[in-house]
C-alpha cells in the first residue's frame, strides 16, 4: 500500500482574513491569496494525486478546483459529505477574543480526551469524529487498501477538524496537535499501515517523530492569541 491520504487545509478565505469563526457551510470564498496558495500547493506536490476531493464548504471547493486545474485541466473533483469544519454553534461568525478563547478552551479539552464536551450550541469532539472518520474509512477501503493502488489522494478540508481526526487516527499526541496549527494549504499526510491503523508521515512542515514541545508561542501570551483559531 503506497498511496497516502493528504488532508490539506483550504486556502486563505475572507473569513480567515476577518478572523471569523466561519464554520457553517457554505461559508466564505477564497481570497486571491488563497487561490495562489492552492496553486502553489499543487505545484509543490512530489507526485500528482489520483484524486482530489473536498468538503461542501465554498473555500474547500475552490481550493480543490485550483489544485485540480494545476494538475490537469480535465481533472475532476469529488465532494464528500461529513468532512466540513468543526461546527461552533453559538460562536459562529464571531471574531472577538472571547469567542476564540472559548473555542480554543473546548478544543484543547478534546485533545486531552474529553470528546463528549460540546461547544455551546455546536458539536462535540465525538460528533466530529462520528461524521468524519467513516468518510476516511471508505476512502481507505475503496482505494488505499487495494494493493494495485499506488497514488495519493488529496482531500481538501479544514484545520481544526483535520488536526483532531489525524491525531486520533494516527495516535499523535494531543499536546502536539494543539500546539501545531495548520496554516492555509498546509497538510497532514497519513499512510495506511496494517490492521486498519494509520501512520502520520507529515504534519505541516514537520516529519516524525512528533514531540510535544510547542514550536509556537504559548496560548495566553498576547502575541499568541490566535489570529486563526481554526487552523
Amino acid at each position: 500500500m503506497s498511496g497516502r491520504l493528504v488532508l490539506v487545509r483550504h486556502g486563505q478565505s475572507h473569513g480567515n482574513v476577518d478572523r471569523r469563526l466561519d464554520t457553517r457551510p457554505p461559508g466564505s470564498e477564497l481570497t486571491d491569496l488563497g487561490r495562489d496558495q492552492a496553486r502553489t500547493f499543487a505545484l509543490a506536490m512530489p507526485r500528482p494525486p489520483a484524486m482530489v476531493a473536498h468538503s461542501m464548504a465554498t473555500r474547500a471547493v475552490q481550493t480543490a478546483l485550483e489544485i485540480s486545474t494545476v494538475i490537469s485541466a480535465a481533472a475532476e473533483t469529488h465532494e464528500l459529505e461529513g468532512i466540513h469544519e468543526v461546527q461552533v454553534g453559538e460562536l459562529e461568525n464571531r471574531n472577538d477574543e472571547e469567542a476564540h478563547d472559548e473555542f480554543n478552551a473546548v478544543y484543547r479539552r478534546w485533545h486531552r480526551g474529553e470528546l463528549r464536551l460540546s461547544l455551546p450550541g455546536g458539536e462535540s469532539g465525538a460528533d466530529v469524529l462520528d461524521r468524519y472518520v467513516p468518510v476516511i474509512d471508505q476512502i481507505r477501503l475503496r482505494y488505499l487498501d487495494d494493493d494495485t493502488w499506488n497514488s495519493d489522494i488529496v482531500v481538501v478540508s479544514h484545520g481544526a477538524a483535520i488536526r483532531l481526526v489525524s491525531a486520533v487516527l494516527a495516535g499523535v499526541d494531543g499536546g502536539f496537535a494543539i500546539d501545531h496549527h495548520l496554516a492555509n494549504t498546509e497538510s497532514v499526510v497519513l499512510a495506511p499501515v496494517t490492521d486498519g491503523r494509520w501512520s502520520c508521515v507529515q504534519w505541516g512542515t514537520l516529519t516524525p517523530p512528533f514531540g510535544t514541545a510547542p514550536t509556537v508561542t504559548r496560548i495566553g501570551d498576547d502575541a499568541a492569541r490566535s489570529a486563526d483559531p481554526m487552523g
